[in-house]
């Protein structure tokens, strides 16, 4: 197994244990994170916070991950299925009152010096919006 694949697999192994301070260290400092359907976020700091926020509204699992390298280890895409629950209402989407869904997605990483330096996450919200709000 290629490290960067190695590293994005403990990185999705710290997520399925809510182990954040273990995810966190397989970020570079300047980590970019581009949220599905949002903006750009810059920095472990602001991505600590956002796995904070996350925490507090989804309690989420993932399945069925498949993870590819790049033969030069730079990059690296992934493909998954979330488990989920809608714990708290998250600020611009539907009340929450523990619906649970079940989503594909997908995410892209560059690797540097060892470390996750951009996060590209993919889902459809638009199916995950539909499965909570029970259409």
């Amino acid at each position: 197994m290629s490290a960067s694949r190695a590293l994005v697999e403990r990185y999705y192994d710290a997520f399925n244990r809510a182990d954040w301070e273990a995810m966190l260290d397989c970020l570079t400092d300047d980590v970019a994170h581009d949220i599905n359907q949002g903006q750009r976020e810059t920095g472990r700091d602001t991505f600590r916070r956002f796995l904070e926020r996350m925490n507090r509204s989804y309690r989420e699992q993932l399945r069925d991950i498949v993870i590819m390298a790049s033969t030069d280890d730079g990059r690296v895409a992934a493909e998954y299925v979330v488990h989920g629950q809608y714990l708290a209402d998250d600020e611009g989407l539907p009340p929450a009152h523990g619906q649970r869904y079940v989503l594909p997605g997908g995410a892209f990483f560059a690797v540097r010096d060892g470390r996750i330096a951009r996060i590209s996450n993919y889902y459809n919200l638009q199916d995950w919006i539909s499965q909570v709000s029970g259409g």
